[in-house]
């Protein structure tokens, strides 16, 4: 079963990518990611590290931060506030 905060983060993800007009091939190429693995974390399959999440952000050339969903969709998915 995926992650729900995942999928979450995948679609901004996305979304931020179909705004560039490219497909993931071309966007995993610019941003030096494998394309399979750029594809699961569209999809909300991959656990994305730091590192991935900087080479993104630095290929649509937003601040970081951007690529996340707003707070209260991924405690909604997650079921609550969390752990603080």
């Amino acid at each position: 079963m995926k992650n729900r905060q995942l999928v979450l983060l995948g679609r901004q993800i996305r979304r931020l990518r179909e705004e560039t007009k490219l497909s993931q091939e071309e966007f995993a190429g610019l941003a030096n990611i494998d394309r399979a693995y750029y594809g699961g974390i569209e999809r909300g399959e991959r656990n994305v590290a730091a590192l991935n999440l900087i080479k993104i952000s630095d290929a649509l050339d937003v601040e970081i931060g951007k690529l996340f969903p707003p707070l209260s969709a991924l405690r909604r998915a997650k079921g609550g506030r969390g752990g603080r």
